[in-house]
């Protein structure tokens, strides 16, 4: 089970609970953390001494950031598998089919094959 962010120290920056939108709060982190870039890009040419304020607001972006995306490792894992099943399903039965295909094969010679001895 992944540790929570505050098990951490780290602060959380989207909502606490199990009905997090992943996708929303990506999106926001991400706008965020482009506002906190030109931000320290600013303060890097204003105030060159201020950039550490700046730094550890980016990386606590980050570290949000990669906590929801690890959050959604156990779902890519379950939708991985059944993907990986489906495709074992499909195969198999292709080669159901395909033993079935050679069997009626096979029989239709042995047929041909007695008919023909049948005739001698």
């Amino acid at each position: 089970m992944l540790p929570s962010l505050e098990e951490q120290g780290v602060r959380q920056l989207y909502p606490k609970g199990s009905s997090v939108d992943y996708k929303k709060e990506l999106k926001s982190l991400n706008r965020e953390l482009l506002f906190q870039m030109l931000e320290l890009a600013d303060v890097l040419v204003e105030r060159p001494s201020q950039y550490a304020r700046r730094v550890e607001d980016l990386s606590l972006i980050f570290k949000n950031m990669y906590h929801l995306l690890n959050s959604l490792r156990p779902y890519q894992a379950r939708a991985t598998l059944i993907h990986i099943l489906e495709l074992q399903i499909q195969r198999r039965k292709q080669a159901i089919e395909d033993i079935r295909k050679r069997r009626e094969e096979a029989r239709q010679l042995l047929r041909e094959s007695l008919s023909t001895l049948d005739g001698i």
